[in-house]
């Protein structure tokens, strides 16, 4: 049923004549006209009764009023849930416990106006797909990785420089250690099941295992955070990688090390990636905070793969 018959219809119910309906409207009255009888033929039923007065509702006509008025209420709401800077911000941060969900925790304490809509995507080309297609607004990732560029239509830009660190059990050979070389690290059992090929941080694991001769192990299924957590705690031949804004919580008794890697400090880039055209108000908002509160990039000691990039947009 197309709209504007019906606002066409509701008006002229209104106004009582053709004329003023098509004064309100900016529209002839042999428009409204035309816009009546189309509806009249589709619901196969009168409408109006012309007088001398001017246009007066059937008994159909009657009953179709309040219906018609729902659905010009409907549409208009439909619209609103859409409209830019009147729907939520929809932001893909990968995970709950990353960098990337504290960077949105920032955002939401700094400007607590702008509605939210976290969601949690796996894989690269999945994401940029949703920034394509309108379903999500900006997505945290780090690019680009080798071979795959991203399209003409993305931009990007880093946001954030996340150190790692090497996270430990209690009987573990560095668990004393205040902070470790990251070649020394030669030789020692690395374990992240979490690393999946294809993703990009798998291609950013694989460039840091050529480039310091590393030993890293993503054997066994990835039951989450907390059996990586006991398993690390448990075995002393097991050391991980840790992000150094991850959020984790574990029990005393674990007596986990978190221990900074130095010589270089290996980062891991977040980068924010949208869309050229989203109009969103509040996605430019986003990006003027993180602006504000990078700290940098490549800083003396510091390393990243050869393919990471300081700013893309």
């Amino acid at each position: 049923m197309d709209l504007d018959t019906v606002r066409t219809f509701v008006a002229a119910a209104d106004a009582g004549r053709f004329q003023e309906a098509a004064a309100e409207l900016a529209v002839t009255q042999q428009a409204v006209s035309k816009r009546i009888a189309a509806l009249e033929r589709s619901l196969g039923v009168r409408l109006f009764t012309r007088t001398a007065r001017g246009a007066e509702l059937t008994i159909d006509g009657q009953a179709f009023l309040p219906h018609a008025r729902e659905l010009l209420r409907v549409a208009e709401r439909a619209a609103a849930s859409v409209r830019s800077g009147r729907r939520p911000l929809r932001v893909d941060v990968i995970a709950s416990r990353g960098a990337a969900a504290g960077l949105m925790r920032g955002f939401h304490r700094a400007h607590p106006e702008v509605d939210l809509d976290v969601v949690m995507l796996f894989e690269i080309e999945a994401a940029v797909a949703a920034v394509r297609s309108g379903a999500i607004d900006a997505s945290f990732r780090a690019v680009a990785v080798p071979g795959r560029p991203l399209p003409p239509d993305i931009e990007s830009v880093r946001v954030l420089d996340e150190p790692l660190q090497l996270l430990t059990g209690p009987a573990h050979a560095l668990a004393a250690a205040r902070s470790v070389p990251l070649a020394r690290l030669a030789g020692h059992r690395i374990w992240m099941p979490g690393i999946v090929p294809g993703t990009e941080w798998a291609a950013y694991y694989a460039d840091l295992v050529a480039a310091f001769g590393l030993t890293i192990e993503a054997t066994g299924p990835n039951f989450g955070s907390d059996a990586l957590l006991d398993t690390i705690a448990d075995t002393p031949a097991l050391a991980t990688f840790m992000g150094g804004h991850t959020r984790l919580v574990w029990p005393d008794g674990h007596g986990l090390r978190r221990i900074p890697v130095t010589d270089p400090t290996p980062v891991y880039p977040h980068s924010l990636l949208w869309h050229r055209d989203n109009p969103h108000p509040a996605l430019t908002t986003l990006r003027a905070h993180l602006a504000a509160t990078a700290t940098g990039h490549d800083a003396a000691g510091t390393w990243t793969p050869a393919w990471v990039t300081g700013d893309a947009a």
